[in-house]
């Protein structure tokens, strides 16, 4: 059966449409998410220490770790996604955003490997994210602070690649705009802020450390 993706002579064979409406989709990601955040939201008001502040960086983290690890793990490990004749959500899920980005159903390399680390090592670490500001870690904030950079350096590779091989890969202006801009630009804009809070903690530590070691000298 024909594809919907861009370029139209893709070869992928043995092809199998979406089972499930995009509207489906959409609804079990977005209902599954507001699950995971709103757990995450009850679970850290038992910390009276933690910040509100504080606590919505929890919920992001667990929120971008599942999403690394259940998503984009499926993604990096399952290369035969198209031909799911079962309705799989994961599968569907990954035949809907091909539309906007076909480098997926293609196996574009770059955005495998890009995909495998970013489940393999970014999903646990994010996890850990959130377990280091429930307890008040010390590493808190430079963990933080690196799980932003990659996943910073992850979108750049993501969006400069497709602007190297010509930037063509979404079915519609739709598509690329709903889900190759907007759906991405959640994992820039986020980890900047965080990346910048972090850096202006991490330095006012390193600071305060340096004048207490002046002041014992």
């Amino acid at each position: 059966m024909a594809h919907p993706y861009v370029p139209r002579d893709l070869n992928l064979l043995d092809y199998v449409p979406n089972s499930l409406s995009q509207s489906t989709i959409l609804a079990v990601y977005g209902l599954s998410s507001l699950f995971v955040v709103s757990i995450t939201w009850l679970i850290s008001g038992r910390f009276a220490k933690i910040s509100k502040l504080d606590r919505w960086l929890m919920c992001w983290w667990a929120f971008t770790g599942l999403t690394h690890i259940i998503l984009e793990g499926y993604f990096a490990f399952s290369p035969e996604f198209f031909k799911d004749k079962t309705g799989f959500y994961l599968a569907e899920v990954w035949k809907e955003y091909s539309k906007g980005d076909s480098r997926y159903a293609a196996r574009d390399v770059g955005v495998v490997v890009v995909e495998g680390m970013t489940a393999v090592l970014e999903g646990p670490f994010c996890l850990l994210a959130v377990y280091a500001i429930a307890k008040g870690k010390s590493y808190g904030y430079i963990l933080q602070f690196a799980i932003s950079l990659g996943q910073l350096y992850g979108t750049a590779v993501y969006f400069i690649t497709a602007y190297m091989e010509g930037d063509n890969f979404a079915a519609s202006t739709y598509y690329y705009y709903a889900y190759y801009i907007v759906a991405n630009s959640f994992w820039i804009l986020i980890p900047t802020l965080i990346s910048v809070r972090c850096w202006k903690k991490i330095c006012s530590a390193v600071q305060l450390l340096g004048q207490k070691k002046t002041k014992v000298r």
